[in-house]
């Protein structure tokens, strides 16, 4: 059996050594501590009944919020071979994604992942409804391409949808002002041929 539970420090050498184990992007020792140490409520593992851990998600808050809401980023998800295709990974990300949205506000979570790596691809696409917001060309150290994927929470969801209806608002006042502008213009128009014809008309009268 296998418990999911939130990091602590002693936990980051042998998330580490999975990170070793499984993927071809590694990061120094500092790195998690710098994950740990500011967001610590996003760093998850999962432990065996022996107490080794076979799991891990290393994730964080994007820093720069001038240009963008609040939105968190998954740095790194592993899971031994041993313990794949038992909703681990599934799990690990979930309780992340749930603590950005909950404690950090964020609007949605941002990741990337392999164009060749199909595996971890269908996990974020399918099961977990992420969506490609592009392709970074070269992201990987030996040149692979990357999807930029993302996943919207419920406060993006909304922030989207006031958008929309402050653009559905837009459209229609525009619509209603070129209805408006059109209608003077016809209305213009009448006059002038009106105008027009009571000229002609005083003319002939003139005339006779």
């Amino acid at each position: 059996m296998v418990h999911i539970r939130m990091a602590n420090v002693n936990d980051l050498m042998s998330m580490q050594m999975t990170n070793l184990w499984c993927l071809p992007e590694n990061y120094q020792m500092k790195y998690y501590f710098y994950h740990f140490l500011s967001w610590p409520q996003l760093l998850w593992v999962a432990e065996d009944h022996n107490g080794k851990i076979v799991g891990y998600v290393l994730a964080k808050m994007e820093e720069d919020t001038t240009k963008e809401p609040p939105h968190g980023h998954i740095t790194s998800l592993s899971v031994l071979r041993t313990h794949r295709k038992r909703g681990i990974a599934t799990a690990l990300m979930k309780r992340s994604q749930l603590e950005m949205e909950t404690v950090f506000g964020a609007h949605y979570v941002s990741l990337h992942v392999r164009r060749s790596n199909r595996a971890a691809f269908r996990l974020y696409s399918q099961t977990l409804r992420y969506e490609i917001n592009g392709v970074e060309k070269g992201y990987y150290a030996d040149g692979e391409d990357a999807y930029d994927m993302r996943c919207t929470f419920a406060a993006g969801r909304e922030e989207h949808k006031v958008d929309d209806d402050k653009a559905k608002v837009k459209r229609d006042k525009e619509e209603k002002e070129e209805e408006v502008k059109e209608e003077d213009e016809s209305q213009s128009m009448d006059h002038e041929d009106t105008a027009k014809q009571i000229t002609q008309d005083m003319k002939q009268v003139q005339v006779s």
